[in-house]
């Protein structure tokens, strides 16, 4: 049987990994290129197939351009499991992709698909160290800007900048170099 402490450091470890997933997931919708980069060690790779493999630091200079094709992106996991030994994990996290394009004619587009990531800790700190993308599915459809608006009525609109809601509803949650 493993000892309750070694039990323990691996829920903390799971947990800190959870954590580094989600946060992936804000600066990608809210595009904190400078939070995101510091989830990736120096040399990690990042590998979504043929629309990008490299370094991290080249995801983060691709990555800019490919998001200001998007209106609006949601990041959302669900099924997260990792196993640690030691400093290095892996993790298999569920995700589903939303991207909206810009009008004059806007399009959903929903991905399903997993993240295959490796993880390591140093100096105490999870980050990236490759993170790859397997698509399990695809849908896409014209936007019904009518629907929006009716659905929607009255709630504030989610932006990619600090102009977002969360900003301001969420002070804690302030962007990387603005002292949070």
């Amino acid at each position: 049987m493993e000892p309750v402490t070694d039990t323990l450091q691996t829920l903390i470890d799971k947990q800190a990994l959870y954590e580094l997933v989600l946060t992936y997931c804000r600066a990608c919708d809210r595009r904190d290129f400078a939070l995101l980069r510091t989830l990736y060690h120096d040399d990690a790779v990042d590998d979504h197939g043929a629309m990008f493999r490299g370094r991290a630091d080249e995801y983060l200079a691709w990555l800019p351009q490919v998001m200001a094709q998007f209106e609006a992106t949601v990041h959302s996991v669900s099924n997260a499991l990792f196993v640690v030994e030691g400093d290095q994990a892996q993790g298999e996290i569920y995700a589903v992709a939303y991207h909206r394009t810009h009008p004059p004619q806007p399009r959903d587009i929903v991905i399903g698909g997993r993240y295959l990531d490796r993880y390591e800790r140093r100096g105490g700190r999870w980050k990236f160290l490759h993170r790859s993308l397997a698509l399990d599915w695809c849908r896409v459809e014209d936007v019904d800007p009518l629907a929006y608006r009716e659905f929607a009525a009255g709630a504030p609109s989610g932006r990619t900048d600090v102009q977002d809601p969360s900003y301001l509803a969420l002070t804690w949650f302030g962007r990387v170099g603005e002292g949070h």
